[in-house]
């Protein structure tokens, strides 16, 4: 699925959007991201039902640290960002996916621009635990970061942190995880490759691009996690040249994420400060965990096989 362009504006442009556009809200809800605040303004009543169900409620005397903002002009799809007061302006977008996701991106700038002892960073990735254990899968668009995850939790040894972004927190000698959502936004042909998640998946209200948001505590009946010890990172790659699966040294897999755009279509800022705050975050992850390098050229079940037992 192609993505959206961002278009940077200052303060001034944005509050002159913001006045002409404000009538057209019909509701405003906050999610509590990562005890951050977001909160949500939008002429469609869907997507302020999915926000509810995707995310964590936030209580509304708690002042935003980001804002999105999504109405209707009967335009093309736009999507404006004012980096100063972390807000968003997205119009026409008929994809729920792209507004929670930007939702995301907008908290995930304000942890980078946030100092403290130890600072919050963002991974467009997945993660599940294994005995107080996790592994985290990160890779490009279409290489198969959700079959696997799902694959994975397949296996009652394994529990659901997230499947789309989380949020990490460095120590000297490890780092710790975290869940950035409530509830899960699948697709609908997930139970094609994993026939045990077809049942649950059928209960799921489908939006126009067949996803929609499945209760997480119902698809893994308390295998449920919201933090976890990162043990291991597996990158995601696609291409017959390489081999199937190997270990990575820290340079290497710099190296792939810088490359690979730190596989995230959805950074709303890319400068070359921002380029160096993502460089050192991913540096001195890669430090402190294995990294492994899959080619997911093989069947989702020979894939699944070779990570299996990275956290067991």
């Amino acid at each position: 699925m192609s993505t959206y362009k961002v278009e940077l504006v200052t303060p001034y442009i944005k509050d002159e959007m913001f006045n002409k556009l404000k009538s057209k809200v019909k509701f405003e809800r906050k999610a509590n991201i990562h005890g951050a605040c977001v909160k949500l303004l939008t002429d469609n009543e869907d997507y302020k039902e999915e926000w509810e169900d995707n995310f964590k409620f936030m209580n509304e005397d708690i002042r935003p640290h980001a804002k999105i903002f999504s109405v209707e002009d009967d335009g093309q799809l736009q999507v404006l960002y004012e980096p100063i007061s972390k807000t968003c302006i997205i119009k026409n977008c008929d994809y729920y996916g792209w507004i929670k996701s930007i939702a995301l991106a907008a908290i995930s700038d304000f942890f980078e621009e946030y100092h403290s002892e130890h600072r919050r960073y963002s991974t467009h990735g997945s993660a599940v635990d294994c005995g107080g254990h996790s592994l985290a899968i990160i890779g490009p668009s279409g290489t198969g970061k959700t079959t696997l995850t799902y694959g994975l939790l397949q296996y009652d040894d394994f529990n659901y942190i997230s499947d789309d972004w989380f949020f990490t927190r460095l120590f000297n000698n490890g780092a710790v995880i975290y869940s950035s959502e409530k509830n899960s936004y699948i697709r609908d042909d997930l139970a094609q490759v994993w026939e045990k998640f077809s049942e649950e998946v059928n209960r799921v209200k489908l939006d126009n691009k067949g996803r929609g948001i499945a209760d997480v505590n119902t698809l893994f009946k308390g295998r449920v996690r919201e933090t976890s010890t990162l043990k291991s990172v597996v990158l995601l790659e696609r291409n017959n040249s390489n081999p199937p699966f190997r270990k990575l040294d820290p340079v290497e897999a710099l190296n792939f994420m810088v490359e690979n755009d730190f596989c995230n279509p959805h950074q709303l800022v890319r400068d070359q400060r921002k380029l160096h705050i993502r460089k050192t975050f991913f540096q001195n992850l890669f430090q402190t965990v294995d990294v492994y390098l899959l080619n997911t050229i093989e069947t989702p079940l020979e894939s699944l096989r070779r990570i299996k037992n990275l956290v067991i």
